[in-house]
């Protein structure tokens, strides 16, 4: 299949990680472990956690209930190039972000945004290892 390439604009290089809701921390940490992800943080009894396989991330949101699960899916994370071109461009064509690009304490320069649809996504670009607190 060719690789169609928009020329001068900045592209999304890979999804990084996503973030899905969870009812049930403790059951889903076990789901992703038996599938060779890691714990890197959080926990059974965490409100948040994050398992990593190779370069990619499966975070995982609790919520109160498990109707909540649907409407609070969670979010994608793509990383780019460069956040602030891509920023740039999106409104340039008119999008809304939540927020411009910051340097995210976690070590990403990022942005979030919705699609037409609602689901959260986020942009962002691995900080050097010194610019990071």
């Amino acid at each position: 299949m060719p690789m169609h390439h928009n020329l001068g604009m900045p592209g999304v290089r890979s999804i990084n990680a996503i973030t899905l809701a969870t009812a049930a921390m403790g059951e889903s940490i076990d789901f992703y472990q038996a599938l060779g992800f890691g714990l890197v943080f959080g926990g059974p009894d965490a409100p948040f956690s994050t398992l990593s396989s190779g370069e990619c991330f499966v975070n995982l949101t609790g919520v109160e209930h498990p109707d909540d699960v649907e409407t609070a899916w969670g979010r994608v994370i793509f990383h780019v190039e460069d956040v602030d071109a891509l920023y740039e461009q999106a409104t340039a064509a008119g999008l809304v972000a939540q927020r411009p690009p910051r340097d995210a304490p976690w070590g990403e320069r990022m942005f979030p945004i919705y699609d037409p649809n609602g689901h959260d996504l986020s942009f962002a670009k691995p900080l050097p290892p010194e610019s990071i607190d």
